[in-house]
């Protein structure tokens, strides 16, 4: 009867004594500020790994990780009490091949072998039981790290995509308002195209929000397919040694990830300039006179969060705070410019910048390719050729940063690229006065856009419109 209720002590008291990463009892228990408890090695692999509680996620730092030596005391007695009542059993698990005990570890075979398996594995390296379990465990621990940290990366991204929804569909509020404003200067006659156009708009916003929903819910099977391979990695984790060892390799191959992570594209956003950027000319034949044709408008895709851009896209300043916007490749963050919506390989092309009495700003074109998620100096030599102001003094902005001779002081600048000849010039459009020129070089098909740096001023740099000719035959 005595031992029957010491039986069922040490087995109420076991879950107490149990560490929730091996699933064993304690061994040498430290105690961490969070108030968790976990075998001393459990506890410095996890900080190793990612520096947090593996119960809670809370950081800690490794000398806070304090020897519990009353749950030490305790361990060992229940430990003591369990080989009393209950000896330890010879092993069930033998070698099917000489049914003798599977004492070692094949590092390269991976698998618990017997003593006479080793001359089968002489070119092999053998381990102890004891020694192979930490190298295995070690390798699901790292597996399981990398489970835990894709769940994290899931969770944001799709909190992320579930914002991006919501800035699409602001995108397609501020589309539509400026289709509505334009299409009201040009009579009931043109009402027909104002529909078509909302419609498209409309078919765009829905394909990008079905696109996005699709994305979150990829996601959200990621998540659920991750978490079953993080429960089976720590169901694993809590075996004893050779169940554990006996089926690594199982284990092992289901635990593979080879699905890419999800991202938001510049695709995932609507074309905004398609809709809105230099909307009237597209019906200019119709209604010349109310038409404004810009040959560049602006793409609120690649704008710094502290830039405003105009409804129509053709002006850009500083936004007295952060704007909410996605976080997407294409965005300047954290240098404040903005390019243009249409990129260019071939042929000639001209636009005129008003930038007023900024007393700072830059102006030019840059590579596709420029530096967009860090900061960078503006240069030739990093895939921008542009002019500036800056402190009262005009700049050619090359590494020689030599000066320019700017008398009256410019309002206005023209910008006149020629893709065929890789060469970029800027004048003073109000003096037609030369300032100067580059030449460039580009890999094939790669595109020059304009890029735009209004500087954090609230006096707009306004895109000036083209002149607009009708020929007729």
């Amino acid at each position: 009867m005595d031992e029957d209720m010491t039986d069922e002590g040490s087995e109420a008291l076991r879950p107490d004594l149990t560490c929730s990463v091996c699933k064993n009892i304690f061994n040498d228990p430290v105690l961490l500020p969070c108030s968790h408890s976990f075998c001393r090695e459990c506890a410095q692999r996890s900080w190793k790994f990612n520096k947090k509680c593996p119960a809670c996620r809370q950081p800690f730092t490794e000398d806070q990780a304090i020897a519990n030596r009353a749950l030490k005391n305790a361990c060992e007695t229940l430990v003591r009490q369990i080989n009393l009542t209950n000896p330890p059993q010879p092993s069930e698990f033998v070698c099917n091949l000489h049914y003798r005990p599977l004492e070692l570890y094949c590092e390269k075979d991976e698998e618990p072998v017997c003593v006479d398996c080793a001359i089968l594995h002489s070119t092999h390296r053998l381990f102890s039981i004891k020694d192979g379990v930490p190298r295995c465990k070690k390798e699901l621990f790292d597996k399981l790290d990398i489970f835990e940290k894709k769940v994290d990366l899931h969770r944001k991204m799709k909190h992320r995509f579930t914002k991006a929804v919501d800035y699409v569909k602001q995108q397609a509020g501020e589309a539509e308002k400026q289709i509505k404003e334009e299409f009201e200067r040009l009579h009931k006659f043109l009402y027909a195209e104002e529909n078509k156009r909302l419609e498209v708009l409309a078919s765009e916003e829905k394909q990008k929000i079905t696109t996005l929903q699709e994305k979150i819910s990829k996601t959200e099977d990621n998540l659920k397919s991750l978490k079953e391979h993080v429960d089976i990695l720590n169901k694993e984790l809590g075996k004893e040694d050779l169940p554990l060892l006996m089926n690594f390799q199982k284990v092992k191959r289901e635990a593979e990830w080879k699905k890419g992570d999800p991202k938001i594209s510049h695709h995932d956003l609507l074309n905004m300039s398609k809709h809105v950027g230099a909307l009237s000319f597209t019906v200019w034949q119709m209604m010349k006179d109310c038409v404004k044709y810009n040959p560049v408008v602006l793409d609120p895709n690649t704008a710094s969060p502290w830039l405003a851009l105009s409804p129509d896209l053709t002006s850009v300043k500083e936004n007295p705070e952060r704007l909410s916007v996605p976080d997407n490749p294409d965005r300047f963050d954290p240098c404040v410019f903005v390019l243009g919506a249409e990129g260019y390989t071939s042929g000639k092309h001209k636009w005129e910048v008003s930038v007023g009495d900024n007393p700072k700003w830059i102006v030019g074109v840059c590579k596709e390719s420029v530096v967009r998620k860090r900061k960078f100096t503006v240069s030739t030599n990093r895939g921008v050729w542009a002019i500036g102001l800056s402190k009262g003094v005009y700049t050619a902005l090359t590494p020689e940063r030599p000066e320019l001779p700017v008398n009256p002081r410019p309002e206005k600048i023209r910008i006149k690229l020629n893709m065929d000849n890789r060469e970029v010039s800027f004048w003073d459009a109000m003096t037609a006065k030369f300032l100067i020129s580059f030449s460039f070089d580009l890999e094939e098909n790669e595109k020059v856009y304009p890029i735009f740096g209004p500087g954090l001023h609230s006096t707009p740099m306004i895109l000036a419109p083209g002149k607009i000719a009708v020929y007729t035959s």
